[in-house]
């Protein structure tokens, strides 16, 4: 009876981990952290940077925010999912959707406690974002062109709170939000050609299901070639230390991201690919790492 007990309560916290993917949720904290440490303020010892209360306090009030979102998009999305990826939605479905939404206003209203310690700009800027992911999961990701425009903006907004906090203004900084913001919109429509299926049953207008998939590679296509800029102009133009070797590689992979989008007809291409962008971005997120890693010592102390 006790092993029964155990082996359900182990699938709940996995499902429960499932839904509010946890993993992204830790990405997003590495991102917001070694971005605060090595572009935003770099002249900071370390040490001030990772110890600072206000910072550690958005991060938190993000990641609540975050995973508050996922259990709302989840709740909506549950009939999509059903039909585009079922073994994810029965792991999901271990924990009952009362708990989920009960953990979902939990998860909002600690958001807004985080963020009442920095400032109450601050609780506006969170409370104003809670109510977009809901508003977007809601209404706004049936939108055709809307529902990608305005799901990228939520997925960098955690990002744009720290750059705020910061005020550092400098345009390398644009240029690799710019470089992201095209990743972001590339894995959001390949994220629709893979619930294609879902969309098309459930009445999703997405690009995929008003143009078809020909007309979204020739897209993809398209925002590959645009996000060969910014990498052009921070590997040549600005002083962004080693990470030029995470530039070069993420090229590399641009190339390769092409050939498979346009020569490679099998059923797990859209995936294969979304796995490549994801890839490039925690590749990005720890490439921070090599702006300043010749003083990393010497900065923690």
């Amino acid at each position: 009876m006790a092993a029964l007990f155990n082996k359900r309560f182990l699938l709940k916290v996995v499902s429960f981990i499932s839904v509010i993917r946890g993993y992204n949720i830790l990405v997003l904290v590495l991102a917001q952290y070694l971005t605060s440490m090595f572009i935003l303020a770099p002249d900071k010892p370390l040490r001030e940077v990772l110890f600072d209360p206000n910072l550690f306090f958005l991060v938190l009030a993000s990641a609540s925010a975050i995973a508050s979102g996922y259990i709302i998009n989840n709740f909506y999305d549950g009939g999509k999912d059903l039909i585009n990826r079922p073994h994810k939605t029965m792991l999901d479905r271990f924990v009952s959707e009362r708990t989920k939404l009960s953990v979902y206003f939990i998860l909002n209203l600690t958001s807004i406690f985080f963020a009442s310690y920095v400032s109450f700009r601050t609780v506006v800027f969170f409370s104003l974002y809670i109510f977009m992911i809901w508003l977007y999961s809601h209404r706004i990701k049936r939108l055709l062109f809307l529902g990608t425009l305005v799901s990228t903006i939520l997925v960098i907004t955690p990002l744009f709170a720290i750059f705020i906090y910061y005020k550092n203004f400098d345009t390398v900084i644009f240029v690799h939000a710019s470089f992201l913001c095209i990743l972001v919109v590339m894995k959001e429509l390949l994220k629709d050609l893979q619930n294609l299926k879902g969309d098309l049953l459930q009445g999703y207008r997405t690009i995929p299901a008003v143009y078809g998939e020909g007309l979204t590679k020739r897209l993809l296509g398209g925002l590959t070639l645009l996000s060969t800029i910014p990498v052009y102009f921070l590997i040549f133009h600005f002083e962004i230390g080693h990470m030029d070797l995470f530039f070069k590689g993420a090229l590399l992979l641009m190339v390769v991201f092409l050939i498979v989008l346009f020569f490679f007809n099998v059923p797990w291409q859209y995936l294969l690919l979304y796995n490549l962008l994801k890839l490039v971005i925690v590749g990005g997120v720890f490439g921070i790492l090599l702006i300043d890693i010749n003083t990393l010592i010497n900065r923690v102390f």
